[in-house]
């Protein structure tokens, strides 16, 4: 983690995201923990919540304190449940808009996919992005747990039923990846409420401590050709983590465009994820998950189950 690192690199994209995001929170207009409806599609609704840490605060560019608030994009099934919870992080200077190809994926797999937006490294943060915020960031994924699943027990809520509290995964892309794989396994921001992990192009927070025992599966992915986050990051807490652990390279790609727009990289991605979530947090099995990553030439595989 470097200070202002990939911004060049996010330039061009964050000029779209600011638009896209700024219209999707505007329309949701949220007041309140819970807000109205945004998006409707086939097989899955769109919402968007508003949840405020009146614990924490954050300073806006004028110097005033205000409570920490963390926007957050939820997806989700229609009907039946209770589905698995997954909880994605988005890199430094972008927002959940980017991947909302992958996030869809999962949600059409059936998955509740949450999507918070960071309140100081977002694209769209008062005084612009501020990288240094990332040590917050694990504090910020927690409560959008928690607050999830009060509102999967409010009755009459819109997710009332909608997530089963026993599986829940946290993944993230680039400084999102940081903030999951220190939710599932960092000893002193870890949720033992995590029962799978995805890092997408990540590293480790500085002075991460020793995988804890009993830490969840992990599925680490990243591009052999990534000049943002080097591979080696990965490769490193990758070897450090205990069994089940799963590492997928995938060859000659770079950082941000396999995971939002790329193919075949995208979709690749898109079926060894949802193959590792159904083995670990459904019914799905190794072999499915092998088979999903075995693309010669595309991409290179270790599994240690």
């Amino acid at each position: 983690m470097g200070a202002n690192r990939g911004a060049g690199v996010y330039r061009m994209v964050t000029r779209w995201v600011c638009a896209v995001t700024v219209c999707l929170l505007a329309a949701g207009a949220p007041s309140s923990s819970e807000a109205a409806s945004i998006t409707r599609a086939p097989g899955f609704d769109v919402r968007v919540f508003r949840f405020v840490d009146r614990s924490r605060s954050i300073r806006l560019p004028n110097g005033r304190r205000v409570p920490r608030t963390i926007e957050t994009i939820v997806r989700y099934p229609k009907g039946g449940g209770p589905h698995p919870l997954v909880v994605f992080g988005h890199g430094y200077s972008l927002t959940p808009a980017p991947y909302a190809r992958l996030l869809r994926a999962w949600t059409l797999a059936g998955y509740v996919v949450a999507a918070p937006v960071f309140p100081l490294e977002n694209a769209n943060a008062p005084g612009g992005p501020d990288e240094s915020d990332i040590v917050n960031q694990p504090a910020d994924m927690r409560l959008v747990i928690t607050r999830l699943l009060a509102l999967n027990t409010r009755p009459g809520g819109v997710l009332e039923g909608a997530i089963d509290p026993a599986r829940i995964a946290v993944t993230g892309h680039s400084d999102g990846g940081e903030t999951a794989l220190a939710v599932a396994y960092d000893p002193r921001y870890r949720d033992r409420r995590v029962r799978a992990a995805i890092i997408l192009a990540g590293a480790e927070l500085p002075h991460m401590g020793a995988f804890p025992h009993g830490s969840p599966p992990l599925l680490a992915i990243q591009g052999t050709a990534d000049p943002i986050n080097p591979p080696e990051s990965t490769y490193g807490f990758f070897r450090s983590a205990p069994a089940p652990k799963f590492l997928l390279r995938l060859l000659g790609a770079s950082h941000l465009p396999p995971f939002t727009e790329q193919e075949p990289e995208l979709g690749i991605v898109e079926r060894v994820t949802i193959a590792f979530l159904d083995r670990y947090l459904g019914h799905g099995t190794l072999a499915t998950l092998l088979s999903a990553a075995r693309d010669p030439g595309r991409t290179g595989f270790t599994a240690n189950p």
